[in-house]
């Protein structure tokens, strides 16, 4: 059989169209949160229900769909949870009034959680150590390209047929990636078409040796692990109030309508995917530059990332919608830089049997605090309005830097040249 030639970047194209798909499914509530809250007759609080119940159900999942993926296997894993999300999606169209919009997005949460951590497996079976932080910035990517495609197909779909519609259709995505990736996807052992070359580059610097089963347990024990999940507790607030809330606090607050909101709600998402791209090779370039470890040189691509999430928390200084979709840009760039870098931690930190594990308890982590936050917006935007708000997710980044810094950072002179980097980079 023909050899392909880079076959690991194809095989890491086939998992950012997942993370694409699996992306539209998930933010294609929050576009059409306007709409909704009217033919609905929900009220703000209300959807922040709604919102919090895919968070609540896809925090709780996601380690269990992390270990599910490494005990069962990448291939058909990946395959099972795209089904069942892609289905998910679809019932989305059969919901009356917000109680059962919030059943059907409990389902997409338990169904989608596995998204997140099979692509940061599929970086680490894929990639030698020194590519995985291009190759989780690219995957991850996905996610922004994704909320990017969402307004305007989502958008388009509702205004030429119907809401329901609109959930159908991005539905039947994710039931066609499940079919895709069951017929195209084998780990690297099994790739008949994966050359000698390739596969001993990928397993360069490293033992091939018999793994054990992975383990919650040797997951759970070891300190780096908190310092990852308690920083992903407090950065993911940001992504899901760009996900879920710039909608509805452009329509009712900056009096947009929905296909104005069309126009420019790519932006930041836009911006989110070059925060991604540039977070893979900030990494490098730290590392070669300043000589510093592989971990710090993550740290100082993470400090870079919280520092520039300090543009969303100017929102409530402009009086332009134009400029504060322009510094949800800015937050979408530096979000999706520290994420995937994040990300990049857990394959530095965990062996390959415990990564889909790790992935899955850190964004359990994650998915709690952006729920604690959904519902604070829930009770506070018609009081004290969104703009104090926004500006916490500054504060949150900035100190989850920290939190990083001092839990993972490796003591010595390399960690004075982190922090100098990450600041003289801001």
């Amino acid at each position: 059989m023909r050899k392909i030639r880079g076959l690991r970047w194809y095989i890491l194209a086939l998992v950012g169209l997942g993370t694409i798909i699996n992306y539209i499914d998930r933010n294609t509530l929050g576009i059409l949160a306007p709409q909704l809250k009217e033919q609905l007759h929900f009220s703000t609080e209300q959807y922040s229900f709604v919102v919090a119940a895919f968070q609540f159900c896809y925090s709780l999942m996601q380690p269990i769909a992390g270990f599910v993926t490494d005990l069962i296997g990448l291939r058909f894993g990946y395959f099972l949870f795209a089904l069942l999300w892609g289905s998910a999606a679809a019932l989305h169209a059969f919901a009356g009034g917000w109680q059962s919009m919030a059943f059907f997005r409990g389902l997409l949460g338990i169904s989608e959680a596995a998204a997140i951590p099979a692509g940061v497996k599929t970086s680490t079976l894929w990639f030698p150590a020194k590519e995985r932080s291009v190759a989780t910035g690219w995957f991850n990517t996905g996610s922004s390209v994704g909320a990017m495609i969402a307004p305007p197909l989502v958008i388009w779909l509702a205004v030429t047929w119907s809401w329901r519609l609109a959930f159908l259709a991005t539905g039947l995505l994710g039931v066609g990636m499940s079919i895709l990736w069951l017929w195209l996807y084998r780990n690297p052992e099994h790739a008949s078409r994966l050359s000698d070359e390739e596969r001993s580059y990928i397993l360069s610097g490293e033992q091939v040796v018999t793994l054990p089963k992975p383990s919650m347990k040797r997951v759970l024990s070891q300190g780096k692990f908190w310092g990852i999940a308690a920083a992903r507790f407090l950065t993911e607030p940001a992504w899901q109030t760009f996900s879920f809330w710039i909608p509805l606090y452009m329509v009712s607050v900056r009096h947009m309508d929905i296909k104005q909101f069309a126009l420019f709600a790519w932006l930041p998402f836009l911006g989110a995917d070059l925060g991604g791209i540039l977070g893979g090779y900030l990494s490098p370039f730290f590392s070669k530059t300043f000589k510093m470890s592989l971990v710090n040189s993550r740290i100082a691509g993470i400090g870079v990332g919280a520092l520039c999430m300090i543009g969303p928390g100017l929102i409530g200084l402009v009086s332009s919608p134009i400029t504060a979709i322009l510094l949800f840009s800015v937050g979408g760039f530096a979000h999706q830089m520290l994420s995937g870098l994040l990300y990049a931690l857990v394959t530095d930190t965990f062996e390959k049997q415990d990564v889909a594990t790790a992935t899955g308890y850190a964004g359990m982590a994650g998915y709690l605090g952006g729920l604690s936050f959904s519902l604070v917006i829930g009770q506070l935007a018609n009081t004290i309005g969104y703009e104090p708000l926004f500006a916490c997710l500054s504060v949150f980044d900035i100190a989850a830097f920290f939190v990083v810094l001092m839990v993972l950072g490796q003591r010595g002179h390399r960690v004075a040249r982190v922090t100098s980097a990450a600041t003289g980079a801001g």
